[in-house]
């Protein structure tokens, strides 16, 4: 499409419009002088793009991962270059562990000053090339005429194949000059075709299979339909950890976490992996020579990253897996129901782990029981974080929210607040630890400011409690850097504006809980906890279940 008039518009007024043109509603962010003739353009648009200022940049970009890690749709944030994109580097480098679709937009220096060493006002060495280290594709708009084209660029790398951030500078001068230009409507994605061939050569393995399993990830979040039919066809049970929490319905009787899926790989004989690096599984749960592993992957390079799969397909989850179904039919054995096998293990998993963190366990069920089945998660690094993931039931896709890989402290409260930006009919529910809590606790501002209804439920032990653990056991109580002192939490949260709430109990939670998600407005309820039982000695798998052996 072409503007309205023909006139020659900014290569800010470009974004803009291609920003809208790709779906993106709302823009998080924080001005600054390179970047105001953007936030001009911004002001004369506001019927078509909501902007969200934060009160640290890290909490813009952290608003537009959650955004984008809620609905699986692009999300975009934008800073000054130098110290303004550096203290988002971290959320950046989330996102692209997380598989995130963001537009990370920064501003830059004037052009013909870029790498000159001047020591101009937020000038960074090789700010381009510290972006493209971050970020599945990066580019500068050198002038109004290029803009176009870079930015449906930079949507149609987001969003093919894998998705992953993507970057995109601009010079302070070149913002405001003007061209007459083309605009091209939305970016279409690019996916590759599905191998047939492959397909059937896996859908015989599967078929054949005594004993398979279906490993999921986050690449998985688009294939809840296929995946349920699937398991239900094999008799398989579906594994999910961390990333891949929600792809399947955690109440259908074949959706299995981490620790039964353990169990389950010791004498499996042939993996289907959807959408997963199967990091955790192939190094350190093991494989030998009895097992078969297919992988079904958007990208072409995570296939065979750690070793090469018996069957490699790259492919659209849903594609892929819709595409073995119909194979399947005709090669698929019949075997008995393990519905009540599948159950009878996570029963035991589940009695095992509320044996070992009886603390963790009872906190985690009230969270679980109040938060409404349409309800968002946000998962933090924090003793009841590292717990959660081996049995909570996510009923949703993207309705659990955690930094993957990275591991990120102190992501949560941002990153739920742009969830809730983005999902505003859904209620969120983020936890955190009193530690990192601290790292945005500046954000309550910007939740009372934009009146974003997250409820915050903060775990304080007064330390970084994980940490001070290990110095405890692991370094002869050489304890250092660990504990915390701490303001008054609920006299915080109501200097804000908003709703403070202390319970110590996990009934007492629920009660609180239900009365922060009726209220409608951002909510901290403190929880304050004594030392907790270490989830690392079932989290840290030290021992194979398969022997390692050269396929």
């Amino acid at each position: 499409m072409s503007d309205a008039a023909g006139a020659p518009i900014s290569t800010a007024e470009i974004v803009v419009r291609s920003l809208v043109a790709n779906g993106v509603d709302t823009i998080f962010g924080l001005p600054g002088v390179q970047n105001d003739p953007l936030f001009a353009a911004f002001h004369d648009a506001q019927d078509k793009l909501r902007v969200i200022h934060t009160r640290h940049e890290q909490g813009a970009a952290y608003m537009a991962l959650g955004a984008a890690m809620a609905t699986g749709k692009p999300q975009a944030y934008v800073v000054v270059p130098g110290p303004g994109f550096l203290n988002a580097a971290g959320a950046l480098c989330t996102a692209y562990a997380c598989n995130a679709p963001v537009l990370a937009l920064t501003g830059q220096i004037p052009q013909a000053m870029i790498g000159r060493n001047l020591g101009l006002l937020h000038e960074l060495p090789d700010q381009l090339g510290i972006l493209e280290r971050l970020s599945k594709w990066s580019a500068r708009i050198r002038a109004p005429h290029e803009a176009p084209a870079i930015l449906h660029e930079a949507f149609r790398q987001m969003l093919s194949g894998r998705p992953r951030p993507v970057a995109l500078e601009c010079p302070l001068d070149v913002w405001p000059r003007k061209a007459a230009v083309d605009l091209p409507g939305a970016a279409e994605p690019d996916h590759a075709a599905v191998d047939t061939d492959a397909i059937e050569v896996a859908a015989k393995l599967l078929g054949a299979a005594r004993n398979p399993l279906i490993v999921v990830g986050g690449g998985a979040m688009t294939a809840g339909a296929e995946l349920a039919e699937l398991a239900e066809a094999l008799q398989a049970p579906v594994m999910h950890h961390r990333s891949g929490i929600g792809a399947l319905d955690g109440r259908h009787p074949f959706s299995v976490s981490v620790m039964p899926g353990m169990k389950l790989w010791a004498d499996a004989d042939v993996i289907l992996a959807v959408g997963t690096r199967l990091q955790l599984q192939q190094m350190n749960f093991g494989v030998d020579a009895g097992l078969k592993i297919i992988r079904i992957d958007a990208d072409p390079e995570e296939i065979d990253r750690i070793r090469r799969p018996a069957v490699g397909i790259v492919a659209d989850a849903a594609e892929g897996l819709r595409a073995l179904i119909d194979a399947l039919s005709r090669h698929n054995q019949r075997r008995s129901s393990r519905v009540s096998e599948i159950a009878t293990l996570k029963g035991a998993h589940l009695a095992e782990a509320e044996a070992k963190f009886p603390p963790q366990a009872a906190f985690i069920a009230a969270l679980r029981a109040e938060l409404p089945e349409n309800g968002i998660f946000v998962d933090e690094v924090t003793q009841v974080g590292h717990v959660i993931r081996l049995f909570w039931q996510a009923y949703r896709p993207r309705s659990f929210l955690t930094p993957a890989y990275q591991g990120t402290l102190g992501w949560g409260v941002a990153t739920a607040l742009g969830a809730k930006a983005a999902c505003p009919d859904a209620p969120v529910v983020c936890i955190a630890g009193d530690g990192g809590f601290m790292f945005n606790v500046q954000e309550l501002a910007s939740a009372v400011q934009h009146k974003l209804a997250v409820v915050f439920v903060l775990f304080n032990d007064n330390a970084f409690g994980n940490v001070r653990r290990m110095q405890v056991q692991d370094y002869g109580n050489r304890v250092i850097a660990s504990d915390l002192r701490n303001p008054d939490f609920i006299k915080l949260a109501e200097s804000f504006g908003m709703m403070g709430l202390r319970v110590s109990t996990p009934d007492a939670l629920r009660g609180a809980l239900k009365k922060a998600i009726a209220a409608n407005e951002p909510v901290l309820i403190e929880v304050p906890v004594g030392e907790l039982p270490s989830p690392w000695p079932m989290l840290r798998f030290p021992t194979p279940v398969r022997p390692k052996k050269a396929n």
